[in-house]
């Protein structure tokens, strides 16, 4: 008899998502999809790489700025639009009263892009990291910076999905 695979438990089990703290988040397009960005070199070796928001793109965009406008107790510490994902640092703070989660703000986002957008756009589940500590921040920070410069690095492998 065929069994099914057994999916990976996306979140860790002894981590409530409640808690206060940065999370990382990366969350992709269905299929990979080249569908919210493009990116280009920058003019020259002084400046990064340059990121042009397709229409999708600015939806995201706008929705990612507007998360603090709908939960007050989480901010968007930084984040950057790939063309086929994105990178999220959130950092939330609950005090008392609603108990805002993690993938409680990741599922809206995708629920509101995908309304806009008129289609479902994104991948199943999300990736997510537990931010430690002023280092680790300082490594997902460097790595939402430079995540434009290593796409153009490896750019004739993503063109290959488009």
């Amino acid at each position: 008899m065929n069994q099914l695979p057994t999916r990976k438990k996306n979140r860790l089990e002894n981590i409530s998502y409640t808690e206060n703290g940065v999370y990382f988040i990366t969350i992709c397009s269905k299929d990979k999809k080249c569908i919210f960005s493009r990116i280009y070199p920058a003019a020259d070796d002084s400046q990064a790489p340059g990121i042009r928001l397709s229409e999708i793109g600015k939806i995201v965009n706008d929705t990612v700025n507007d998360i603090e406008n709908h939960y007050e107790n989480v901010s968007v510490v930084n984040y950057v639009i790939m063309p086929n994902h994105i990178h999220l640092l959130i950092s939330i703070e609950n005090a008392g009263g609603r108990m805002i989660s993690a993938p409680t703000v990741v599922g809206s986002l995708k629920r509101v892009v995908s309304r806009k957008a008129g289609a479902s756009i994104w991948q199943k589940g999300f990736y997510d990291h537990v931010v430690r500590d002023i280092d680790d921040l300082q490594i997902k920070w460097d790595y939402i910076e430079g995540n434009p410069a290593q796409w153009l690095l490896k750019k004739d492998e993503y063109s290959a999905r488009d």
